[in-house]
């Protein structure tokens, strides 16, 4: 997916002409990346956080030579889900195993998948619908 396929989906979802909803998603974008060189965090609850981080330099080999080169260090944004994304994407991994485990004709339902305990964790009922997913 592109910005631009965001923008049409957004668009036809709010009524907005895509002129007006390119600049809003733009305007977001801008806004975040100016707070994250601003305060090197953002937080935006239900979706993730992207957060500044300091990378050490390093040695490395060029693939091509197997010559040494040294790796300045320099910053990178990481980002880690939130609950929601990631209960989001869970779902669509246990759907996908749940469709290559069944044969066409087969009468019983696949094989149930056992969850790693670390996501025993489920979403709330009163988790968000909307922007980022219908409940």
């Amino acid at each position: 997916m592109t910005k631009k396929d965001i923008v049409r989906t957004i668009s036809e979802e709010v009524g907005l002409t895509q002129q007006q909803t390119k600049e809003i998603v733009q305007k977001t974008f801008d806004a975040i990346v100016e707070c994250l060189v601003r305060e090197r965090r953002i937080e935006l609850r239900n979706f993730g956080v992207f957060e500044v981080k300091p990378r050490a330099a390093r040695k490395a080999r060029n693939p091509r030579t197997g010559q040494q080169v040294e790796v300045p260090s320099k910053h990178v944004v990481t980002f880690k889900p939130g609950k929601y994304m990631e209960a989001k994407v869970r779902d669509l991994d246990e759907s996908r195993i749940d469709t290559s485990t069944s044969k066409p004709g087969d009468s019983k339902p696949p094989p149930t998948t056992k969850k790693p305990s670390h996501h025993t964790d489920s979403l709330p009922p009163s988790a968000p619908s909307g922007r980022w997913g219908e409940s």
